[in-house]
């Protein structure tokens, strides 16, 4: 038995180097194949670049990280009062039969390929968009609404496992001493999971920057900073999916640059949950 433990054990432990060599072998790729274009233009010219145009050997990324940022806050902005309502909905006030009914659609909303939503955003959002405010309908609007659809899963999953690991005494010591069941919610329960749902936010906020197919589709890929909510915008992922296929040399190159700035944008994220959930462990001692 105890050889069969070292064995497992043993497994277990090269998985875990495995994975962790994959990922310094991915992060090393991207590195070595998007210097050259960084070290050619210059980190500052490049980041802070206005134009891109792979014809004349022009990469600023400017415009791509604006819309980046823009389809992503206001992908939060529709996203989080849903997906933290849902949350506390699920957690302190459903009775159980809605619980086993909204659950399993919140797990079927994540398991829709981006694709989906894309053609979805295709199909509904942008016609609806074209006959409310005018315009082509591809905007940086049509990204949020569909980029909040797909991030509401990962909000309210994290969010309410936040609330529900709150103790239950918080509860019941708010209820002595009077408090409504809505203000022990908002006032004990919500504020008591706050590292929980940021870590959330920040997960979801992951999920927006990275996502590809969805903001290809309805975004209108005009590498410009938008002006407006209505503007077609090209969030970098989709710069990169759309120009890959025929790029190279220098261009190429640029394209491994714009990823190396998605992957610090991701570990900085990856860094801010981290440092959320270690401070959650902490208030639990």
């Amino acid at each position: 038995m105890h050889v069969k433990e070292k064995i497992v054990q043993s497994s277990l432990f090269i998985c875990a180097l495995s994975s962790i060599a994959i990922i310094l072998l991915i992060i090393f790729f991207i590195i070595n194949e998007g210097l050259p274009a960084i070290s050619r233009r210059g980190i500052l010219d490049f980041i802070l670049g206005g134009e891109w145009n792979a014809t004349y050997s022009v990469y600023g990324i400017l415009p791509m990280i604006v819309g980046t940022l823009a389809v992503t806050l206001l992908s939060l902005l529709i996203s989080v009062p849903l997906g933290v309502g849902c949350a506390i909905l699920l957690a302190e006030i459903a009775p159980q039969w809605a619980r086993d009914i909204i659950k399993p659609a919140i797990g079927t909303l994540a398991g829709i390929p981006s694709v989906v939503y894309g053609f979805f955003g295709l199909v509904v959002i942008v016609p609806w968009i074209v006959a409310q405010f005018g315009g082509t309908g591809v905007s940086v609007l049509a990204c949020g609404i569909v980029l909040a659809i797909m991030v509401l899963p990962t909000i309210i999953s994290v969010s309410e496992d936040a609330l529900r690991s709150v103790p239950r005494e918080y509860r019941e010591g708010a209820i002595a001493i009077g408090a409504t069941p809505w203000q022990t919610v908002t006032g004990i329960v919500v504020p008591a999971a706050s590292s929980g749902i940021v870590a959330s936010i920040i997960l979801a906020m992951g999920r927006a920057i990275g996502e590809t197919m969805a903001v290809l589709m309805v975004g209108g890929s005009v590498v410009a900073i938008p002006d407006s909510i209505f503007s077609p915008v090209a969030p970098m992922t989709a710069v990169i999916a759309l120009e890959f296929s025929y790029a190279s040399g220098e261009h190429l190159s640029a394209l491994y640059a714009i990823g190396i700035v998605l992957l610090l944008i991701i570990m900085l994220l990856n860094s801010a949950i981290h440092v959320m959930n270690s401070r959650r462990g902490m208030e639990r001692a």
